[in-house]
């Protein structure tokens, strides 16, 4: 690989022209030629891309974020800003193991069957019949791509025979890391290296991983184009002490009882070593004249833990459909930008880091290469980062299943404006996050507007056709509809008892949101009431049925 500039470029044109016996003009002429000719090369060749991943790594502690809080000192990172374009609106999913497995296979969790964390024995990991875009750069591209993963895996469960699948199933020429799940001490790991051998590493894990992603890239020949995954397990836990000369939070003493005192010195120290390390891979393609022919994306693959969660309640940070649970910093820096130091409202999944890989790599026609059937879920982020006409996403997901169902699992989509989780449990949660950032308004708990009820069924709809189940719910907004006045409610909401006030004789229903049936009585016309003690807070919907017809209202008891 080269680098061509404008300098080299009349260097050599003067060379040429030495022997030649032009006119002044002439020659003038021959080398701007000549130069545009070579930058239209040059725009043309083949740009390598690497893909570093952050491990549990939110928005709130990277400080060119509009929200940012406590933030983390990460100047090298935040140097990609100036090539590069900034994405406010990515959503991953909230564990590793899920949203690795859909920037992999641009395929959201559901179709993958990766739902949440990989832990072992028991947990569905990726199938090695997924069609990865590692693999389509090294067999199906019309150029073929050297690939590697360093770092982090964590897309399967280890055994002997999976181990094997970075190079064997997923197209990489090369893979060297932990494979599953975080590191237990960043002093004392196993590094896989192929799935052939194992090595007990003593060199801090950040630093290593770098280490590796050099060494590989040193093996690659001159002019060889390259993908690389380079995933780093900083700033997961457990919080230990980085190297000094990686950092610079003062006074931390690594013990345990510091650990525990200071989590959140410690998770900032880890991020700023990872941003150091960052740095120095950042110089080697410098000084290799590859920078200018790189496309580098960062980004993280989930939120904060809770240990060192900025949020008041630290329960919706990762493992949550929470923002702060699925929010993530993501850049896309390199000659690819056009119009670059620009932040996008752009609304992105992980999984379009998938095409968007491919179409860095010129490979634009690789959706010929996927099995029919076989439905990818990712969009080219390329119109974006060349300053063109948006992405055909009108709406965002994300979502959680486990083995073991736990009250967190759900799916979640939003809009620019409104976002609407619906929870495996059957209730719903509303929220209008361009102006609720933190989600602490449950628009399902009070009368929606227009606007409100409008969005709440585009999306709900929109959820519906994606994964194939009905999730709008009755009620909601239906008290915009009653008729004739055939039903009076008063107070809404409500607390203790429920009053009515019935035109006609009538059977009154009480549901829940999800359709369950809490009560059923026949009242004469007239002025009646319910004893509403029983119920829990929430929304319930009220519903009319004689021989009228049938009224709804939405109900909240406070």
């Amino acid at each position: 690989m080269f680098k061509l500039n404008e300098v080299s470029i009349l260097k050599a044109a003067k060379k040429i022209m030495q022997p030649i016996s032009f006119s002044f003009l002439l020659r003038k002429k021959f080398i701007l030629s000549l130069l545009f000719a070579l930058c239209i090369l040059q725009m043309h060749a083949q740009q390598n891309v690497i893909l570093i991943i952050a491990d549990d790594l939110g928005t709130d502690y990277c400080g060119f974020y509009p929200h940012g809080q406590d933030t983390a000192n990460m100047p090298n990172i935040r140097g990609l800003l100036s090539k590069g374009v900034q994405f406010k609106n990515a959503w991953a999913t909230p564990y590793c193991s899920s949203t690795r497995s859909s920037i992999l296979t641009g395929r959201y969790p559901f179709r993958t069957g990766v739902g949440t964390v990989i832990s072992g024995a028991g947990s569905a990991d990726l199938d090695s019949t997924e069609i990865s875009f590692a693999k389509l750069l090294k067999y199906s591209a019309p150029t073929k791509y050297a690939t590697a993963h360093i770092g982090k895996w964590h897309m399967n469960i280890q055994t002997p025979q999976k181990i094997l699948y970075p190079t064997t199933k997923f197209g990489y020429d090369f893979f060297q890391g932990n494979f599953q799940g975080a590191i237990t001490d960043y002093y004392n790991w196993t590094k896989i290296t192929n799935g052939l051998y194992t090595t007990t590493v003593t060199n801090y894990a950040t630093t290593e991983t770098v280490n590796d992603a050099i060494n590989w890239l040193d093996t690659l020949s001159s002019g060889k184009p390259f993908f690389m995954w380079l995933a780093f397990n900083a700033p997961h836990s457990p919080y230990h002490l980085p190297p000094a000369s990686l950092h610079t939070i003062p006074g931390l003493t690594g013990t345990a009882v510091d650990i525990s005192q200071h989590t959140k010195k410690y998770f900032m120290a880890m991020i700023e070593a990872m941003d150091t390390e960052t740095g120095r891979l950042l110089q080697y393609l410098t000084a290799h004249n590859l920078m200018d022919s790189t496309n580098i994306i960062f980004i993280g693959d989930n939120g904060n833990d809770k240990r060192i969660a900025q949020i008041a309640d630290t329960v919706r940070a990762k493992g949550t459909l929470y923002d702060y649970g699925i929010q993530v910093p993501f850049i896309v820096s390199g000659p690819a930008v056009v119009n670059p130091n620009r932040m996008s409202d752009t609304l992105i999944n992980t999984p379009d880091i998938f095409a968007t890989v491919l179409d860095l790599a010129g490979y634009t026609n690789w959706p010929a290469a996927i099995p029919l059937g076989k439905v990818v879920d990712s969009k080219s982020l390329l119109p974006v980062i060349k300053n063109q006409s948006g992405i055909a996403h009108p709406w965002i997901f994300s979502e959680l299943f486990t083995p073991t169902p736990t009250p967190q699992d759900g799916k979640a989509i939003r809009n620019k404006e409104y976002k609407l989780i619906q929870f495996d449990d059957g209730h719903q949660e509303f929220y209008k996050v361009v102006a609720d950032t933190f989600e602490l308004n449950n628009l399902l708990l009070q009368n929606l507007t227009a606007a409100d009820i409008s969005n709440y069924y585009e999306l709900c709809n929109a959820l519906s056709n994606l994964v194939g189940t009905n999730a709008c719910q009755t009620g909601v907004g239906v008290e915009n509809y009653l008729i004739d006045n055939q039903l009076l409610i008063y107070p809404n909401p409500f607390q203790e008892k429920l009053n009515m006030t019935l035109k006609y004789d009538a059977d009154i229903y009480l549901y829940d949101v999800t359709g369950r049936e809490y009560d059923h009585q026949s009242f004469h016309k007239g002025r009646q009431s319910i004893s509403t003690k029983q119920l829990t807070k929430g929304m319930y919907i009220l519903q009319l049925k004689n021989e009228y017809g049938i009224v709804s209202k939405k109900i909240v008891k406070e």
